[in-house]
C-alpha cells in the first residue's frame, strides 16, 4: 500500500505539495478546515502578482535583470543579521532567486499559467543602491490573476482524486500532531467542524465541534498558513520599537487565517523563527461589500499623491506611494497614528488608483481583453470608480478648506488645518510647475515616467494638484490592512521543519506562510512584492518533492 502523506491546509502552498506527492504515486489526505468554497485559500483573492527576474516580459519591455542584481535587491530589503537564526532564512532566499530567475516562470508556462505583457514597479525603495527596494520592475500579473495561479494545481488534485490517490477531507480542524517514540510525528488529531456548506468562499464560518479525528501518517506537510486575521496575535508581536499597531486596523485575509498550525507544530517541537517580522499595509480601505470580519483593501497607488500622517504632515522621504510599504507603517505606528491619507485630485485617481486583488480587478481576472484595454484610456476603472463612489474613505473637496472640513468630519476630530494642508499643497504644486524641483518625491515621479508602462498606464504626468480642470480634490482615509506573516516554522532546504537545537522534527515538513514562506522567514525583514505567492510555489514543491524522497 503507498504510504499517507498528510497535507495540512488547502492553500496555494499545500495544493502544489499535494500535485509534487501524487504524481509520484503516494496517497495524500489532504485537511482543511474550511467548506469546500474556499479551495485554494487566500491565493485565490490574491492579485496573482508574481516576481520573476530577467523574465521574456522583462526583456520585451528592455528591463535588465539578473539574479545577481535581483539577489542583492533581495538582501538589502531582508538586512539579514550575522546570527544564527537567519542562516536557514537566508538559504531559502538565495535559492528562491535562483528558482524566480530559472524554473519558476518555465514551470507553470508548460502547465497553461501566462502573465499580463505590461510588468509592474513596486517596492520601488528610494535609498542607496544597497538598501530596501526593487531596481527594476519584476512584479508579473498573471493573466486571470490568483485563480489562474490556482488552476494547475486545482486541475491536478482533481485528476488524483479521481484516480484514488487524495482523500480532501473539508471541515477538519488540526488541533495537534502525534508523535511517537523517539519524538517522530506519527500522525494528526483534530476536530470534524459542523458542515456549513452554504458560507460563500472566504465568508467566516461556523467552529461547532461535531465530532474529532486521528490519521495515522507516515509524513506530515504543514501548509496552513500565517497569523493575518489573529488580531491580538500580530499586536502582541509586532517590535515595541515601532510603537504599537492601532486597536482599529482591517483585515486582508479570511477570519480563519489565525496561527493555530504554527502553534501547534510548535507543541509538538518545531521552533518558531522570527515571530515579530511581518508584512502588514499601511494603504487599507474599508471594503464596501466585506465578505470576512474587518475586510480591507489594499489601494495599489502610484507615486503621485501626498501622503499625509493623521495630523496633516507629509512622511519623510522616501516614504512615497509605493516605495516602502513598511517603512511607512512602521513610521506611522512609531507616532501612535491610527490612519493616515493620501491627497490627490480625480484626475491622478483616475490613472494611479488600482486595487489589489482578483475580485477588483474582474477583467484581469476574467481574461477580458477588450476590458483590460480600456485601463489605458483616462478615468478610473471601474471598481475604483465604486470605491468613490461608496466607500466612506473618499472625501472629495473642491478647495483645501473644503477638503480638511470633510477629512476632520469623517475622522470625528480636528487634526487637520485647512491652512497647513494648503500650504502642503502649493508647495508641492510650485515644485512640479518649475518644470524640474527639488522635491524627492516630484523628481521619482518624473522619473518613473521614463520606464513606458508607467508612462502609458500607470503615472499621471507631473501637474499641479490645484489645475482646475483635474479636480477635485480627494482625500483617502488610509488604515493599517493585516496580511502576512513573514516569520514561522524553521525550515531546512528541504522543508523539513527543525527543532530549537537544528535537529529536524522527524516526520514533519512545512511549507507556504507557515514556514516564513521557506526556512522561517525568506524576506527578512522586507519583502519585494510578488513574493508570497512565489514563495508559497517554492516551498510547497520543495516539500513536496523532500516527502517523496524521503519515502523512497
Amino acid at each position: 500500500m503507498p504510504d499517507t502523506v498528510v497535507v495540512i491546509g488547502a492553500g496555494l502552498a499545500g495544493l502544489v505539495a499535494t500535485a509534487e506527492l501524487t504524481r509520484a504515486g503516494h496517497r495524500v489526505v489532504l485537511l482543511e478546515q474550511e467548506p469546500p468554497a474556499s479551495l485554494g485559500g487566500q491565493a485565490w483573492w490574491s492579485f496573482g502578482g508574481l516576481f520573476l527576474v530577467d523574465s521574456p516580459e522583462q526583456r520585451r519591455l528592455g528591463i535588465k535583470d539578473s539574479a545577481e542584481l535581483a539577489l542583492a535587491d533581495w538582501l538589502g530589503s531582508a538586512a539579514f543579521t550575522a546570527g544564527a537564526d537567519d542562516v536557514d532564512p537566508r538559504r531559502w532566499a538565495e535559492a528562491f532567486v535562483d528558482f524566480a530567475a530559472g524554473d519558476l516562470r518555465p514551470w507553470l508556462h508548460r502547465q497553461g499559467v501566462r502573465w499580463f505583457p505590461l510588468v509592474q514597479w513596486a517596492e520601488r525603495g528610494g535609498y542607496l543602491a544597497d538598501g530596501h527596494g526593487n531596481t527594476v520592475p519584476r512584479f508579473h500579473v498573471t493573466w486571470g490573476t490568483g485563480p489562474a495561479v490556482l488552476a494547475p494545481f486545482v486541475r491536478a488534485l482533481l485528476d488524483a482524486r479521481h484516480d484514488g490517490l487524495v482523500d480532501v477531507r473539508f471541515r477538519h480542524r488540526v488541533t495537534g500532531l502525534d508523535t511517537g517514540r523517539g519524538g517522530r510525528v506519527t500522525g494528526v488529531v483534530g476536530d470534524v467542524l459542523a458542515a456549513d456548506g452554504a458560507r460563500a468562499r472566504g465568508e467566516r464560518s461556523s467552529r461547532e465541534v461535531v465530532g474529532h479525528f486521528a490519521i495515522d501518517a507516515d509524513a506530515v506537510v504543514v501548509a496552513a498558513g500565517g497569523i493575518g486575521a489573529n488580531h491580538d496575535l500580530v499586536r502582541s508581536a509586532w517590535p515595541s520599537e515601532f510603537g504599537a499597531l492601532p486597536a482599529r486596523m482591517l483585515s486582508g485575509v479570511p477570519d480563519h487565517v489565525d496561527g493555530a498550525m504554527i502553534a501547534a507544530t510548535a507543541t509538538a517541537g518545531g521552533h518558531v523563527l522570527h515571530a515579530g517580522r511581518m508584512w502588514h499595509y499601511p494603504e487599507g480601505i474599508a471594503n464596501h461589500s466585506p465578505v470576512w470580519t474587518d475586510h480591507g483593501i489594499r489601494i495599489l497607488p502610484g507615486p503621485s499623491s501626498l501622503w499625509l500622517d493623521a495630523d496633516g504632515e507629509r512622511l519623510p522621504a522616501p516614504l512615497f506611494p509605493g516605495f516602502d510599504s513598511l517603512g511607512a507603517l512602521r513610521h506611522l505606528t512609531s507616532r501612535g497614528h491610527d490612519h493616515s491619507w493620501f491627497v490627490l485630485n480625480k484626475t491622478i485617481m483616475g490613472t494611479e488608483f488600482a486595487l489589489s486583488g482578483s475580485e477588483q480587478n474582474p477583467d484581469l481576472t476574467g481574461k477580458d481583453v477588450r476590458a483590460v484595454l480600456q485601463r489605458a484610456l483616462p478615468g478610473a476603472v471601474g471598481p475604483v470608480e465604486r470605491f468613490a463612489e461608496l466607500s466612506e474613505e473618499f472625501v472629495w473637496g473642491d478647495s483645501p478648506a473644503a477638503l480638511a472640513r470633510g477629512m476632520n468630519a469623517l475622522t470625528g476630530g480636528d487634526r487637520i488645518d485647512a491652512d497647513r494642508l494648503e500650504r502642503a499643497i502649493v508647495a508641492r504644486d510650485r515644485q512640479v510647475a518649475s518644470g524640474l524641483g527639488k522635491d524627492h518625491q516630484v523628481v521619482a515621479t518624473t522619473m518613473a515616467r521614463r520606464y513606458v508602462v508607467d508612462r502609458l498606464v500607470r503615472v499621471a504626468e507631473p501637474a499641479r494638484l490645484l489645475a482646475p480642470d483635474d479636480g477635485p480634490l480627494l482625500a483617502v482615509r488610509l488604515s493599517v490592512l493585516t496580511r502576512k506573516t513573514l516569520g514561522g516554522l524553521r525550515t531546512d532546504l528541504e522543508g523539513r521543519v527543525l527543532r530549537a537545537d537544528g535537529a529536524p522534527l522527524e516526520g514533519v515538513w512545512a511549507a507556504g506562510e507557515a514556514a516564513g514562506f521557506g526556512g522561517g522567514g525568506m524576506h527578512g525583514h522586507r519583502a519585494l512584492e510578488g513574493t508570497f505567492l512565489g514563495g508559497c510555489l517554492f516551498s510547497g514543491r520543495v516539500a513536496g518533492r523532500a516527502v517523496v524522497a524521503a519515502l523512497r
